[in-house]
């Protein structure tokens, strides 16, 4: 049975045009915009029709970096495939990439498929995959070939989190020189985890054990430098690179530069960094707990570097990096050792809606919300134009966006699985009212109606920006 849906009389915002124009939906793609009022958009007919008037019309948000489930320092992530991607929906994001792991001695089949099984038959969003390199060898190169192939187009890798995640230098270069054969694109945890052991061990000893030291020893300069170490080993490779979770002005520098030389680097920030500080990890008692991330929070004026990189686009993509632990039994088990605090913040619900006050702010215009949000991280990460825009053979993924309502953030009000909210108490203007996902209501006007297994995995082609 064919379906059809028009949406009427909002303000359509791409990352390339503002217009105010009618959407048909068919069949869960955009059939056809039309100028509101126009005689184009009076001759569209369908089954269902939802007033905008008043409201944006945007592209449903591509979230390129959350973690669903994740194993983290004994314990899991709380939000399921189930939890986290109905928050997503209720948030206005209509996809999500997440990251399947590989483990020490297992290949990375056996980690993506441990992912399929955990998201299959559960999401109510659509959803693709990352793949965690965390043992280079002959076999898992071999791997990345067929992964690029079916789909699975970029690789994380960690210089950070030795005896868990961690990759050195020849493994690292390893895995970008297949990635420049191969077409992916290698992400990055650039911090150097080898010198923040010792930093830990030195805090430690000295009976610095508050959630605040988190962010002291995780010092600005050693994300710097893995940055700068990461952008030349993929220069010697011949490789694109995609750092993730920049936090420091000093690691923007080094994007900005490597930029500015013609290099493939690109630069994810997160809300955390533009909107928190280490003055969250030095709330007193053991509450800074709940803002424990890697990277860590930085110093409020980090944050201005943050916001320029995303206007000069040497920051491209704001992802979430969406990794919830509760503060009850989870981010508890580091009380007396900051060390042992589950690295991780909720967010995924959040993002559309702050980054949308970042455009009151003045920070952002509006086109480039979207272009960060939505079109980019679907550019970088092979979904365009299938996601991240509104145009005819997209998948009618959308968003009716009140930029007048105002709301105030809260765990008593969020639908994360998470027993806080890192802005807990702020005010913020806009708010998602209703969500399509492939032309499929999942929210209606402030109410879920969507379910679990509408959403279905999605094969990514290469990055399309390289060069």
């Amino acid at each position: 049975m064919s379906s059809r849906t028009v949406i009427r009389g909002g303000l359509v915002i791409t990352a390339s045009d503002e217009i105010h124009a009618d959407v048909l939906i068919e069949d869960g793609r955009i059939a056809a915009l039309a100028a509101s009022a126009s005689p184009a958009a009076d001759a569209f007919t369908a089954d269902r029709t939802i007033d905008a008037t008043g409201k944006y019309v945007i592209p449903g948000g591509v979230d390129a970096h959350t973690h669903m489930e994740l194993p983290f320092g004994g314990t899991f992530a709380s939000d399921t495939f189930e939890t986290g991607t109905r928050a997503a929906a209720w948030g206005g994001t209509t996809t999500v990439v997440d990251f399947a792991v590989q483990s020490v001695g297992r290949s990375l089949r056996q980690g993506l498929d441990d992912w399929h099984a955990k998201a299959e038959g559960t999401c109510a969003i659509d959803y693709g995959f990352h793949m965690i390199v965390s043992d280079v060898n002959a076999e898992t190169l071999k791997e990345m070939d067929l992964l690029v192939e079916e789909g699975v187009t970029s690789f994380k890798q960690f210089m950070a989190y030795p005896g868990v995640f961690y990759s050195d230098d020849g493994q690292i270069l390893r895995a970008m020189q297949r990635s420049a054969e191969n077409g992916g694109l290698i992400m990055m945890h650039a911090e150097n985890g080898i010198a923040i052991d010792v930093l830990v061990e030195q805090a430690l000893a000295r009976g610095e054990t508050d959630p605040r030291y988190h962010g002291e020893v995780r010092k600005a300069l050693l994300e710097a430098e893995a940055t700068h170490r990461a952008i030349r080993l993929a220069q010697v490779a011949g490789a694109p690179l995609y750092v993730v979770h920049v936090s420091a002005t000093e690691a923007v520098a080094e994007l900005a530069r490597a930029r500015d030389e013609g290099l493939n680097v690109f630069g994810e920030t997160c809300p955390q960094y533009l909107f928190l500080s280490t003055d969250n990890l030095a709330e007193p008692g053991f509450e800074g707990a709940k803002y424990v991330c890697s990277t860590p929070l930085r110093p409020k004026e980090h944050q201005a570097a943050l916001w320029r990189g995303l206007r000069t686009n040497d920051l491209q993509v704001v992802s979430t990096d969406h990794c919830p632990f509760c503060f009850t039994g989870q981010k508890e088990l580091g009380r007396g050792d900051f060390s042992k605090i589950p690295n991780g913040l909720p967010g995924v619900e959040n993002r559309m809606d702050l980054l949308h006050q970042a455009v009151l702010d003045g920070h952002i215009s509006r086109r480039r919300w979207i272009e960060i949000a939505c079109a980019t991280p679907a550019r970088m990460f092979g979904l365009y134009p299938k996601k991240g825009t509104i145009a005819p053979g997209a998948d009618a993924d959308v968003v009716v966006y009140d930029p007048g309502a105002e709301q105030v953030m809260s765990a008593d009000t969020h639908h994360m699985n998470v027993d806080y909210s890192a802005y807990e108490g702020k005010r913020v203007t806009g708010r998602v009212e209703t969500v399509l996902s492939r032309g499929v209501p999942v929210i209606t006007d402030r109410e879920y109606t969507g379910r679990a297994g509408h959403g279905v995995y999605t094969p990514r082609s290469t990055c399309q920006y390289l060069t």
